[in-house]
């Protein structure tokens, strides 16, 4: 039996990787059909994820979580996943990375589907990237992101009081920022308290106005910077996190994730800190898809314990 899909050139491999874009590795995987949808990140249907016996998906495609002027029909969109005949489910509003400038929700069609056949939804949401915006833009969108997940998971079958947040990269950081930042949600009618959980994968968690891999996304202010950082919020009063990282992760981002733990744990914040062994900033997201990967085991453990 021969595969569907045409084997990765090797110099398209390296090319990726090279690419000073993190996540040109990813796209090159769906373009495979290897990750996610099969030849488009926009159009074809998803490859299915691994998964045992279980539910089946219903996937909700480009539902706009903001609308009006000034509303964008691409980056104010997102994906629901649920799994078919289940009711009051936990839902998992899911935020990708890609350094605040690249990235697109179709990149984890296989995360949703992944985890919605073992019973739990997914929401996986664009948000508008730089250069074109600046923060507070991004996370403005997330929260508006979560508000629209919260006043209308429950059509589909989900649990709006067991809705939990995970983000990679910069995912990570958004996510942080909106449990620990209350202003964000508020802006929106909502609050910190309505999630259930925070998981955290390859975050960033300070912002540093001196270092150029912050400039496009927050420019050089440093007390805009400051207040950007999940770790200038820590208080006490946040929902518990899942702070996780690779071992062959980007430059300082253990150490940060290191410091959000103790921050979190200094104040008797519920954290659970994971270092994933033999992950990159790119596989560690990339075999989240699979049952056995031992961060999607976390996870899953993480959201549906009671």
């Amino acid at each position: 039996m021969t595969s569907r899909n045409p084997p990765v050139p090797p110099d398209a491999v390296m090319s990726a990787l090279n690419s000073p874009n993190p996540y040109a590795l990813i796209g090159l995987l769906i373009s495979a059909g290897l990750f996610g949808d099969p030849g488009s990140a926009r159009s074809a249907e998803p490859a299915p994820a691994p998964r045992p016996v279980g539910f089946a998906v219903e996937r909700h495609r480009d539902i706009a979580y903001r609308t009006g002027p000034g509303a964008d029909k691409e980056r104010h969109a997102l994906d629901v996943y649920t799994p078919r005949g289940k009711k009051d489910f936990p839902v998992v509003l899911f935020v990708h990375g890609g350094a605040w400038k690249w990235g697109d929700k179709a990149l984890y069609a296989g995360i949703g589907e992944s985890f919605a056949a073992r019973g739990v939804g997914v929401v996986v949401c664009n948000y508008r990237l730089s250069p074109k915006v600046q923060h507070p833009a991004h996370v403005e969108d997330v929260a508006a992101a979560f508000a629209w997940t919260a006043e209308n998971i429950a059509k589909y079958g989900g649990d709006r009081e067991q809705l939990f947040v995970c983000g990679h990269s910069a995912g990570g950081h958004l996510v942080s920022l909106l449990a620990t930042d209350p202003a964000h949600l508020k802006a929106v009618g909502h609050a910190p308290g309505e999630i259930k959980g925070v998981i955290s994968i390859s975050g960033v968690y300070k912002i540093y106005h001196t270092e150029k891999v912050f400039l496009e996304a927050f420019g050089k202010d440093e007390a805009l910077c400051l207040k950007a950082s999940p770790l200038t919020h820590v208080a006490g009063k946040h929902p518990p996190f899942l702070i996780a990282y690779a071992d062959m992760d980007y430059e300082h981002l253990d150490a940060m994730a290191k410091d959000m733990d103790a921050a979190l744990r200094k104040v008797a914040n519920p954290c659970d800190l994971l270092v994933c062994k033999d992950r990159s900033h790119i596989s560690i997201v990339i075999n989240l898809v699979q049952l056995d990967d031992p961060l999607h085991k976390s996870i899953f453990d993480f959201v549906t314990r009671k």
